[in-house]
């Protein structure tokens, strides 16, 4: 019992401390100095470094939800509007979630790897003593970034994806390409495209800012790191899951 409370009592903890954490990165977003270029340094780390990951997650996922979606839908005569199921689940599920769990599992480890490399070798500490805020030079660009590439990436992925689907379309289940991309567009709606939008601006910020709090608090040298990123993935992609069920519900009751 005494540890199930112990648990709870440092879960709470890390709550207060990371949402410190993003009450500290608000309060730089706002005020100077704003380290453009190591801004525009994580805008190619995250988002051109990501993009092969995404692009063959995307792509292989839409040939599978095809093939699976192609062969139910064929039991009922309904093949053809294949290209409706993958649209959809792409863009307001698929595209958003897994888009997120492969940037945390590149980008969120290798920020906690870093920060946590940092904060053991004081660097963190040196930083503060030249008079550097580690939040505006470290945290912010980061977060900005990953606020930023995830969606972009997630565009991408729905696309490769849709494209996939297609490929899988013409060649296994027969269906015309015209047909799979009226099919496409029938299938989406503005709500749609709006939660496809809406998800990965919250997970992309929620990944990065979570592997920046778990980076900073690193603690016991070199195994802490090794710590920190695992703890960085694990936290992120729980995190992810979470916040697209609770997304996906608070959406569906304002936009549908």
């Amino acid at each position: 019992m005494k540890t199930f409370v112990e648990w709870i009592k440092n879960a709470l903890l890390e709550v207060q401390e990371y949402l410190r954490l993003v009450s500290q990165v608000g309060r730089a977003l706002v005020s100077r100095p704003f380290y453009g270029r190591d801004v525009v340094q994580q805008l190619d780390l995250i988002g051109v470094g990501s993009l092969t990951v995404v692009l063959l997650t995307g792509l292989f996922t839409g040939m599978v939800l095809a093939l699976q979606s192609g062969m139910t839908l064929d039991q009922f005569g309904a093949r053809s509007i294949v290209g409706r199921l993958v649209s959809a689940t792409m863009v307001k599920e698929l595209g958003p979630v897994l888009t997120a769990l492969m940037v945390t599992g590149r980008v969120g480890s290798g920020i906690a790897a870093e920060l946590g490399s940092m904060v053991v070798t004081d660097q963190i500490a040196a930083l503060r003593a030249l008079g550097t805020d580690p939040i505006r030079k470290l945290v912010l660009p980061r977060v900005i970034a990953g606020t930023v590439m995830v969606p972009v990436l997630t565009v991408v992925s729905n696309g490769v994806g849709m494209l996939g689907g297609m490929i899988i379309s013409v060649t296994q289940l027969r269906v015309a390409a015209s047909i799979y991309w009226s099919n496409v567009v029938d299938g989406l709606y503005m709500a749609d495209i709006w939660m496809g939008l809406i998800k990965p601006v919250v997970l992309g910020f929620a990944l990065v800012s979570i592997g920046c709090h778990v980076g900073l608090r690193t603690k016991g040298g070199t195994q802490g790191v090794g710590r920190a990123t695992t703890n960085a993935v694990v936290t992120g992609s729980v995190a992810v899951l979470v916040l697209d069920f609770l997304i996906t519900k608070l959406l569906i009751s304002v936009l549908y």
